[in-house]
């Protein structure tokens, strides 16, 4: 017998994963500790003026698909009218078979529109006008209303160091909005001592903390007072993008003239960049520990490949891939280099490459404190790899190298206000991997022990992580 389109089942294959998923995973509430919303939006509580911004603004996973079908700039990132783009996207849309993207759409039209129609050429018209009626008229299509009807309690954003935080200490003071909106320290030009960019980063700095950087120390203090900064306005996670992290441990004497090279605008080697590098973060990981953050850590992305289109739409516009890097090693010596300090902060690993689950998932056991559930573990599956096989497979993984029970979940890295249906997507399938454990009989159908795994991985256990 066939089953309807994305039923009430969708993606649940037993009666013991209907049962996970509707009893005790569907309900629970979102701590989403890393995503791209801008704060901005939040404190204003945006409405949207068409289907078009809220969906394809700067969702570059369908800009993607797009492109790949052959449309044009112009109606991705460019200034062709919102039905225009939205109806290009929609002749994509039917093509995308096997794409967790053709899943996401519809599980957003039917969440937060109520529109159980599968979005084509032929029903593109009524979607619009349907779902633009909408956004017009109903309070809970507004940001605050989307984040609350997904059941956030709270959301970590990605903000760089010298971030005033202005728009979350807006939100904070205001006490109608009950979600947290919490900062994430996220290093990025400080870390890229060769990027053309870095001594006037070094400059923004100088200002923002009124701390001459003229030395590596200097670099150092106006860091830390950034930090304070930070955890003042709530921050207790940090988060690093590194394509692979070379081990080149050196003095602070040598990083000094490493820097000092880099403001006379002299050539910096590539080691001495890996030096600087790995020096600066095993810094910034001992304050972490000191200050109770937690660290996120990204390997593998390869950013902006196509230098055309960087050029004509700029970053963060779906032009990156995966790099096959093997760069666990640099990371396993960091972790022990911070681990020999006694100043290792809780970790979260991630890298894009699949092919690193089991090397990711097995360093994180290497490293353990008493009292403390699962301190470094792999993250969820990231980024390209947040598929259904890709989702499975992390899982399969974490539970043969680890402790399942012990996971953080899902999280969506996404620009989208309406990402969060990817919260339930994982939800499914982490229901239905366990359903079918249970019904081949490897894994006891215990009520008490289900409900709490379930619950824990969806929820108490990012709760428990990160302080909430």
């Amino acid at each position: 017998m066939k089953k309807a389109f994305m039923d009430n089942d969708f993606l649940l294959e037993t009666e013991t994963a209907k049962l996970l998923y509707h009893e005790y995973a569907e309900k629970m509430p979102i701590i989403d500790y890393h995503c791209h919303l801008e704060p901005l939006e939040i404190y204003e509580n945006r409405r949207f003026n068409n289907l078009s911004e809220i969906w394809l603004g700067g969702d570059h996973y369908k800009w993607r698909l797009m492109r790949a079908n052959g449309i044009s700039e112009e109606c991705i990132t460019g200034n062709a009218a919102g039905f225009e783009k939205f109806k290009a996207y929609a002749e994509v849309l039917p093509r995308a078979i096997g794409n967790p993207i053709y899943h996401w759409s519809h599980m957003e039209l039917r969440r937060y529109f109520g529109c159980n129609d599968v979005l084509c050429p032929e029903t593109a018209n009524d979607v619009w006008e349907y779902c633009n009626n909408k956004l017009k008229n109903e309070d809970d299509l507004r940001v605050r209303g989307i984040l609350e009807n997904s059941g956030v309690k709270a959301l970590i954003t990605t903000d760089d160091p010298i971030d005033d935080l202005h728009w979350h200490k807006k939100i904070a003071k205001d006490d109608s909005f009950k979600i947290k909106v919490l900062p994430c320290w996220r290093l990025g030009t400080v870390l890229e001592i060769t990027n053309p960019d870095f001594m006037g980063y070094i400059n923004k700095l100088e200002e923002v903390t009124d701390i001459s950087v003229n030395t590596y120390d200097d670099l150092k203090s106006a860091l830390n007072k950034r930090m304070e900064y930070f955890m003042m306005n709530g921050c207790r996670v940090s988060d690093h993008g590194v394509l692979k992290l070379i081990y080149a441990p050196t003095s602070d004497e040598q990083l000094n003239q490493i820097f000092n090279k880099a403001q006379r605008g002299e050539a910096i080697s590539d080691f001495e960049a890996a030096q600087y590098k790995f020096g600066l973060l095993c810094f910034c990981a001992k304050e972490y520990a000191r200050l109770g953050w937690a660290m996120q850590f990204r390997l593998g992305p390869l950013r902006d490949v196509n230098s055309v289109m960087l050029r004509e739409v700029g970053s963060n516009t779906g032009f990156d891939c995966i790099d096959y890097t093997g760069g666990v090693s640099g990371l396993a010596n960091f972790l022990d280099t911070l681990e020999s300090t006694g100043l290792l902060p809780k970790t979260i690993l991630f890298s894009i490459d699949p092919n690193d689950n089991m090397a990711i998932t097995t360093l994180a056991a290497c490293f353990t404190e008493a009292g403390v559930r699962s301190k470094v573990q792999q993250g969820s599956a990231w980024w390209f790899n947040d598929t259904f096989y890709g989702m499975e497979q992390q899982l399969i993984t974490f539970a043969e190298q680890g402790l399942l029970g012990n996971f953080l979940g899902m999280l969506t890295d996404s620009r989208s206000f309406l990402s969060y249906t990817r919260h339930e997507y994982f939800r499914r399938i982490l229901c239905n991997l366990i359903g079918r454990w249970v019904d081949s009989g490897k894994y006891p159908d215990d009520p008490g022990i289900l409900k709490s795994l379930v619950q824990d991985i969806c929820y108490n256990n990012v709760k428990e992580y990160f302080g909430f």
